[in-house]
This record gives structure tokens, C-alpha cells and sequence, in this order.
């Protein structure tokens, strides 16, 4: 059989890769033919395209052994390519080392170095990177620009930007000159790591290379400055750009608005804006609806709705300047900010407008619905999505699955999933993790693992997220060297590591084949870290960080912020600036969580100076404060004694639209009381009520408070409110206001407190009663002692001190008002509707807090205030 008939035999059996086969290797057998060389292409793609690896392994072997061996070099080499870019990377690579062991005297192309390279880099292989360039050298093939300009991109992927550094300064050694991409793929190294400076040095060595700066690598530049809020650097490179005759386009400003909107600067990109808009006569190029697509989203991520509806008008003035795209980031906007009527309206108007929404649209309007617990309204929105001739999608039905696991409705959740099924909307690894990250949240344990067997049944995948849920499920179940072992076994078996667990995840111990890919990543080392912190086992989280390192994965600002946030717990500050130096250098911006972290760390040292600097740098870098970050504030003002300051703390997150939470109010309340201060701390109260409503909380601190402050007919309005609520006693130093009454003779008052306590259905502790009865004894009124005393024992004959309403009691009867306590208080604390103590904080923040009886809170003037 001649060559062509070898091959058009072949391509017959395309569909029956097992009978190619066999005819292939029928005419290879022949010793001394070797005409079946040039069919080799044919053979490999029907076994790579079916799958057949041991076949594929067979191939190269008889490949090897035919003779002569020289005729079979170029068609192994071809085989490794085609391999290679068929994804099957890891067996392209083995073959290619095993030709190089049995033909070391032929010198494989550049070509194929090259390819090789850019696979490599594609599987983030450093390994094989490293391996390839030293068998370039031994067989001494001349590299190109192109392979070095391959080699320095793969490195800066990595972070190795030194060493990237390095090859650039030995091309002029191997014979080669950097061109316009080796400085362009450089400079973006270096932007991509926050190190626009040191771009911009390599920048200013093109023009000692004969090279001309492009508009790329000026707008790669420029688009950094602006992310690290350097705008005027920014603007000096633009003028640059004029002087080097390249006129800044609209890329050019896109990237500027675009870097400008994610550092949180949006009023200076909202001018450029308005620049290319008037600014005709100065060159600007105009915007284009990429431009106005970048800045409503912008806007939208601030939370500035106003302006950004403003905006969506002035586009839809110009049809030409609004797209789906932007209905949908106007759609996303609104619903992010619960905005749900509007993002309706908005639907509406697309359609009047003849833009028929696409499932993306539907979906966000899905998602808005879902995050805010609508699920009936979300529900009706998949009935429209029907109507309207779409079908829902994978991502819809997600959503929904999302949602009712939020709210704990796994059974609802359930029904979702099989009902996806049904309408043939094959559910995604995705969907599964999502039920799968609620069972084990909820503790079903049982229901995690059927799941799985489920998912692993019906060929979903095992993934990485999959491992990572099982991971995060087994550290915060206290099985934390479990949850390592399987990280640990993840290496070598992927998804099977698993098979750890026994019972029925067993099973997956057989998938090798899908499990391969399935490597811990950050999010893994995270899950581990953060509960080696929480453990106290810090050495053991170091070197987990140290096998990041050497796994080749760039630990990211999370990973740091782990460790930052222990070392500051632990009042370990210098700990945590070291952390904070590496985080930087590896090129990891700053969170708030970072922030937050070193502001409580700061605080445990008494440092407010410093901490009022972190804010002030938080806010040159666009990062607005939130409610944790002004809690650490408040705490260390209180611990150190500056409570004054704290007012303009509160008037501040105020006025920012950041709610206070319990935690807030309830430091400076106590803090107030503390420094015997309780008119301020009873407005705080009345704030406290008005935000956040009438927690059970916020009376047991103001009454404990008032109690030990000596307060003693405010703490009892206090309590007297607290009963008429109905709240648990437990943590109520109830017991001892009985006593301190009766020391003052006021035991009536004291059996007010008993009758009412009876009359409500408490079951309290019966020693209340002791005080009482000794009193009305010594007093002579033996018949009301005799009586409380058998209710005493009554109560202490049925053992039990629930400090609750038990329900079979009487039911509780309206409050009455007494001769005790008709103060203020009782008009703060029996207030149902906060509306109109809400209205009175607002105003009172708008005149500020040195008015009326709080003057004495006026804060003294200092640089952070003034900033404030």
C-alpha cells in the first residue's frame, strides 16, 4: 500500500480510530519501510482527537525504534507539536525530552523552542521553562528577540520581575536587541506589580536603542499613574506623548477614566469627561461609548445614582452613545444600590425603545431581586423571561438556587435544581458548589456527600471550588489537620484527594483522568492560613505561606491580610508592618481590610496619631472608610481616654451615610457612663434606638450602667422597659437594683419589680426576693414578708431560673404608668416608632454635635478633625 493510499485509508476511518490503527500499524511492522513516515500527521490527530493516549505513547515509541532512526526525527518532532497545541502539554513536553535523549546530536528548529515556550508559559510551567532554555543552550540554538521577548513575558506573569530584568540586560550578549514589544511587555511588567516608576525608567531607555515610544506603552504608563492615584505624573507623560508627536487618542483617555474610576477618583475622571466632550479646539479626541460605558459604571460603583441617571440621559439623547451593554451596567447600578422599582422602570424603557433585554439583563435584574430576598418577585422575573422568548439560562437558574440557599430553603433549592434538569439546562459545577457550600454551612453533612457521589455520578467535575468548600466546611467543623491532608494530597491527585474523607466520597478516588487539573490554589491556602491564625498555630501558617511561594503561586493581598490582621490581634506591630513591606513589594495594593487591621493594631498601642494618618492616606487612595474602620477608632479613642473625640467620629460616619451598628453605639454609651457622663450617654441611647431599633442589647448595657453608676431611678425606667419588651434577663444585674432600692428605702418600688416580673411570666432567680422580705420584716410588716417568702419558695421549689417569659404563664398586660420614673426616659424607651428620633438625630448632626446640653463634646481642633 503506497503512501497516498496509506493516508486516504486513514482519513476513510477517521470514525473508527481503532481500525486506523490497526492499518497503521500494519504497514509500520515492516522493518525497512518507511513509507508510512509521511501518514504520521494523519494517525496522530485521529488519536488525539478520540482520546486514545496509550495509543499516542505506543506511536512514539515505535517511532523511536524504526529504522534508520534519522528518517523518523522530523516526524516525533511533528507529533510534540501536534500534541502541544492540542492542549495534551505535559505529554508533548515528556516526548520532547525523550527525543532529545535519543537524537542529542540534532538540533531541534528555534520555531519549535519558541512554541514550546509560549506553551509553557500559557500552563505557567516555570520548570519546564527553566529546562527548555538550558537544553536551548547545550544544543546551541541562537535565541531570537522573539524568544526572549517570550521568556520576558513569562516571567513578569510570574512576578519574577528581576530576573526578568536580568534577560533583558544579556540580549545584547545571546546577540539580540530588544525591539518595541520587549520594552512594551517589560514596562507593562512592571505596571501590572504597581512599580510605574521603574516602567517609566525602562520607558526612557528606548529612544538609547534607536526605538520610538508608541502610544501602547505611553497609555500602559499612563493607565498605571492614574490606578496609583500619581495623576500629575499621568498628565506630564500625555504632554510627553504631544511632544513625541503621537496625539492622545481615546484609548488614551479611556484607560485614564477607567484607572481613575477604580482608584474611586471619579469626580477627575468625570472631568476628563466633560474635556472631550467641550474641549474640542485643544485636540481631544471625543468619547466614544466605551468612554461614557466607563464612566457610568464608575459612577454606579460609588453609589452616585444621581449622576449617573444624569449621564444615562445624555446618552440616550445621542442613540448612538447607549448600547445594551451600558443599559445593563445602568441595570447592575441600581440594583447594587436596591434600587429595585427604578431597575424595573429601567427594563421597561428598553423595551419601549425597541432594545429587547438579553438574558445577561434579565439576570442581573435576577440577582438584585435574589441578594434582597425577593424570591417570589424574582420567581415572576423568570416568568417573563419566558414570555419574552428566551430561555433561562445556566446562570439564571443559579441565581435562584443562590437565593433560596441564602435564606436557608435547601429543600426550595433542591427543587431548583431538579427543575433545571427538566428543561434541560444541564446544571455546571458552579450550580452544584453553590447547594454544596450551603449543606455544609448548614451542617448536612450526609446530604454534602450524596451530593457529591451526585455530582461525580453524573460527570459535573470535582473542582478546585469544590475541594475549597469541603476544606473551608472541615476547618470551621474543628477538623482542620483533616482539611490539610486533603489540600496536601490535592497536589498529587486532584479532586480524588477527596477520597480521603471515606464513605462515599470514596468514589472519586477512581476519577484520576478528570481529577488531574484539580490543584489547591490561593483560595485553598487562604482557607488553611486563616484557620492556622485563628488556632494560634502561626509557625505552621508561615510555612504554608512559604509553600505558596514554592508552588509558584503569587500569594495575594488576602493571604497578607490574613497575617496582618493575627499580628495586629496580637498587638505584634512591628510583626505586621513586615507583612505589610513584603505585601507591597510583591505588588498587592491595600485593602480595606488591611487598613482596618492596622488601625485596631495601632489602637492596642495607643498610637492614635498614627492611626489618624492611615485614615487620612485610606482617603487619598480612594478607599472610603466603613463601619469597622470607625469602630477601631472609637475603640481606641475610648481606651485611651479621649472620648470627647469619639462625638465627631459618630457625626462623621453620619453624615458619610454609614449606619453605626451595635457595636458602635454600644462602646460609646458605655464609655460616657463610664466617665459618669449620662446625659450624653442617654442621647447616645436614644440614637442607638432610632438606628438600629430596640435591641435587647442596648437596654442591658444602659441599665447595667446606669445601675452601677448609681442611676437608680433611670436604671429601673430602663429595665421597667425592658420587661414591657419582653427580652431574656440573663445578662440584667436585676437582682442587684432590688437590693440597692431597699438599701435606699424604697422597698416599695423593689415589689413593683417583683409583681412585675410575676405578672410577665419571668421564671428569675428566687434570692431577688431576699432583699425585699428582709426589709418589709424589719419593718414589721410580717404578713407581706410571709407572702413574698412563699412565692419565694414557691418559685425556688421549681428549680429552674430561665430569665424569660415562660409562655404558659399569664399573658403580659399593658404597662401602666406609676409614680416612678415619669421622665424622659420613659418617652426614649416606650417609643415604638424611631421615626421621629431618627428625624432628631439627623437634625441634631446637621447642627453638630456642640449645641444644647452637649457642648462639653465639642472636640479640640487637630489636623485629623480639620481633615474630617
Amino acid at each position: 500500500m503506497g503512501i497516498t493510499k496509506l493516508t486516504q485509508a486513514l482519513l476513510k476511518n477517521t470514525k473508527n480510530p481503532k481500525l486506523a490503527w490497526q492499518l497503521f500499524k500494519r504497514i509500520q511492522s515492516s522493518p525497512t519501510d518507511t513509507s508510512f513516515l509521511p501518514s504520521v500527521p494523519t494517525i496522530a490527530r485521529i488519536l488525539i482527537r478520540s482520546k486514545m493516549l496509550p495509543e499516542i505513547d505506543h506511536l512514539h515509541l515505535l517511532l523511536l525504534s524504526s529504522q534508520p532512526q534519522q528518517n523518523s526525527f522530523s516526524s516525533l518532532i511533528s507529533l510534540v507539536n501536534l500534541l502541544a497545541k492540542s492542549g495534551l502539554f505535559d505529554k508533548a513536553f515528556s516526548q520532547f525530552q525523550s527525543i532529545r535523549t535519543k537524537f542529542p546530536q540534532n538540533r531541534p528548529s528555534i520555531c519549535l523552542y519558541n512554541f514550546l515556550f509560549e506553551c509553557c508559559i500559557k500552563e505557567r510551567r516555570s520548570d519546564c521553562v527553566i529546562w527548555l532554555y538550558k537544553d536551548m543552550v547545550i544544543a546551541s540554538v541562537s535565541p531570537q528577540t522573539y524568544t526572549f521577548n517570550l521568556l520576558i513575558c513569562g516571567l513578569c506573569d510570574l512576578g519574577h520581575l528581576e530576573d526578568a530584568r536580568e534577560l533583558f540586560d544579556k540580549m545584547s550578549e545571546k546577540g539580540c536587541l530588544p525591539n518595541e514589544y520587549t520594552f512594551g511587555i517589560l514596562v507593562r511588567g512592571y505596571c501590572r506589580f504597581g512599580l510605574a516608576n521603574k516602567g517609566l525608567e525602562l520607558f526612557d531607555e528606548m529612544s538609547r536603542f534607536g526605538i520610538l515610544r508608541n502610544r501602547v506603552v505611553y497609555n500602559t504608563l499612563i493607565s498605571s499613574f492614574c490606578k496609583e492615584g500619581k495623576t500629575d505624573d499621568a498628565e506630564k507623560l500625555v504632554e510627553r506623548m504631544r511632544e513625541d508627536g503621537l496625539l492622545p487618542d481615546v484609548v488614551t483617555f479611556n484607560s485614564r477614566i477607567s484607572a481613575l474610576c477604580r482608584a474611586g477618583k471619579i469626580l477627575e475622571a468625570s472631568r476628563i469627561l466633560r474635556d472631550m466632550q467641550m474641549d474640542e479646539y485643544l485636540g481631544l479626541p471625543r468619547p466614544n461609548v466605551i468612554t461614557y460605558n466607563l464612566m457610568l459604571e464608575g459612577f454606579c460603583k460609588q453609589g452616585m445614582l444621581e449622576e449617573a441617571k444624569t449621564l444615562v440621559e445624555s446618552m440616550e439623547k445621542n442613540g448612538d452613545l447607549i448600547n445594551l451593554e451600558s443599559y445593563n451596567i445602568w441595570l447592575l447600578g441600581l440594583l447594587r444600590n436596591a434600587k429595585l422599582i427604578e431597575a424595573q422602570l429601567v427594563l421597561k424603557n428598553m423595551v419601549n425603545k425597541g432594545l429587547e433585554p438579553s438574558i445577561y439583563s434579565y439576570n442581573i435584574v435576577m440577582d438584585g431581586l435574589c441578594k434582597n430576598g425577593m424570591l417570589s418577585d424574582a420567581r415572576m422575573v423568570m416568568g417573563f423571561i419566558i414570555r419574552s422568548g428566551l430561555s433561562p439560562d445556566t446562570v439564571t437558574y443559579s441565581t435562584l438556587l443562590h437565593g433560596y440557599c441564602r435564606k436557608g430553603k435547601l429543600y426550595e433549592a433542591d427543587n431548583i435544581l431538579h427543575e433545571m434538569m427538566r428543561n434541560g439546562c444541564v446544571p455546571k459545577t458552579y450550580t452544584c458548589n453553590i447547594l454544596l457550600h450551603s449543606l455544609w454551612k448548614e451542617g448536612k453533612i450526609s446530604e454534602a456527600e450524596e451530593l457529591l457521589q451526585k455530582m461525580n455520578k453524573k460527570g459535573y467535575g470535582v473542582d478546585t471550588v469544590t475541594c475549597n468548600i469541603v476544606i473551608n466546611g472541615l476547618c470551621k467543623s474543628g477538623k482542620l489537620d483533616k482539611a490539610m491532608e486533603i489540600a496536601n494530597e490535592m497536589w498529587m491527585h486532584g479532586s480524588a484527594a477527596l477520597g480521603n474523607l471515606g464513605n462515599s466520597f470514596i468514589g472519586l478516588v477512581d476519577d484520576v483522568g478528570r481529577s488531574k487539573r484539580c490543584s489547591p490554589d490561593l483560595v485553598t491556602y487562604s482557607i488553611i492560613i486563616s484557620a492556622l491564625c485563628k488556632a494560634g498555630r502561626i509557625d505552621e501558617a508561615k510555612m504554608k505561606f512559604k509553600e505558596i511561594m514554592r508552588k509558584n503561586l503569587q500569594p495575594d493581598s488576602v493571604i497578607f491580610d490574613t497575617f496582618i490582621h493575627f499580628f495586629c490581634k496580637e498587638g505584634k506591630i512591628s510583626s505586621a508592618f513586615r507583612v505589610l513591606k513584603d505585601m507591597e513589594k510583591k505588588g498587592c495594593n491595600k485593602s480595606i481590610r488591611t487598613y482596618n487591621s492596622l488601625i485596631l493594631g495601632l489602637g492596642s498601642k495607643n498610637q492614635i496619631f498614627e492611626i489618624y494618618g492611615l485614615v487620612d492616606e485610606m482617603r487619598e487612595r480612594g478607599i472610603t472608610p466603613d463601619v469597622c474602620t470607625y469602630n477601631n477608632i472609637i475603640r481606641s479613642l475610648c481606651k485611651n481616654g479621649k472620648i470627647q473625640d469619639t462625638t465627631s467620629i459618630l457625626d462623621e460616619m453620619l453624615q458619610m451615610g454609614i449606619s453605626p451598628n451595635i457595636s458602635s453605639l454600644s462602646m460609646l454609651i458605655e464609655a460616657f457612663c463610664k466617665a459618669y457622663d449620662f446625659g450624653v450617654a442617654k442621647e447616645l441611647f436614644e440614637i442607638a434606638l432610632s438606628i438600629c431599633g430596640h435591641k435587647e442589647a442596648f437596654y442591658r448595657l444602659m441599665f447595667n450602667e446606669l445601675l452601677v453608676g448609681g442611676q437608680l431611678s433611670e436604671a429601673k425606667v430602663v429595665f421597667e422597659a425592658a420587661l414591657d419588651r419582653s427580652f431574656h434577663l440573663g445578662g440584667f444585674l436585676y437582682k442587684d437594683l432590688i437590693e440597692k432600692l431597699c438599701k435606699d428605702g424604697k422597698s416599695e418600688e423593689s415589689r413593683g419589680i417583683l409583681h412585675k416580673l410575676m405578672i410577665k411570666g419571668y421564671k428569675f432567680d428566687p434570692a431577688s426576693f431576699m432583699p425585699v422580705v428582709d426589709d418589709l420584716g424589719k419593718r414589721g410588716k410580717k404578713h407581706e414578708a410571709d407572702e413574698l417568702a412563699e412565692k419565694m419558695l414557691e418559685m425556688a421549689s421549681d428549680g429552674r431560673v430561665a430569665n424569660k417569659i415562660c409562655h404558659n404563664a399569664k399573658e403580659s398586660i399593658h404597662r401602666k404608668e406609676t409614680k416612678y420614673g415619669g421622665d424622659e426616659w420613659q418617652t426614649i424607651v416606650h417609643r415604638d416608632d424611631g421615626s421621629g428620633i431618627a428625624l432628631k438625630a439627623l437634625k441634631r448632626v446637621q447642627k453638630g454635635w456642640g449645641q444644647g446640653s452637649i457642648s462639653s463634646l465639642q472636640p479640640k481642633k487637630n489636623e485629623f478633625l480639620d481633615y474630617w
